[in-house]
């Protein structure tokens, strides 16, 4: 059973996605191995895109625009634009490190249609 992490409320607005504990932690050994980690957030973005009309996009970015929307889940700052902010809420990143390979995946309660590699979805 995975357990969701709180975030802390750097704005008004709910937060667009949810991390799991297990992202969290992933997360932050990631952003360990990278050097200037304490300048950096996981940014989550949704683009035009993939076989299904838009694509998810997860990176490491150190800039933080005035309109991004910037929750912190324990020692992790996620960063989300405004118009992806709209298609992720309600949203959940989750990692998973199993028989079946290891990586990200995120729920999406808006996505009515993905496709099966599930990175994009409509």
């Amino acid at each position: 059973m995975t357990t969701i992490s709180t975030s802390v409320n750097i704005g008004k607005k709910p937060a667009p996605v949810t991390l799991s504990d297990d992202a969290v932690t992933k997360v932050a050994e990631l952003l360990a191995q990278e050097e200037g980690s304490e300048m950096l957030a996981l940014r989550v973005a949704v683009k035009p895109g993939g076989c299904s009309g838009y694509s998810y996009e997860m990176f490491f970015d150190s800039e933080v625009m005035d309109e991004d929307v910037v929750r912190e889940f324990g020692t992790v700052k996620v960063v989300v634009d405004p118009a992806s902010a709209d298609l992720l809420t309600g949203s959940t990143l989750d990692f998973s490190d199993g028989l079946q390979g290891a990586g990200f995946h995120i729920t999406n309660p808006n996505a009515t249609r993905t496709c099966g590699c599930g990175s994009s979805f409509s």
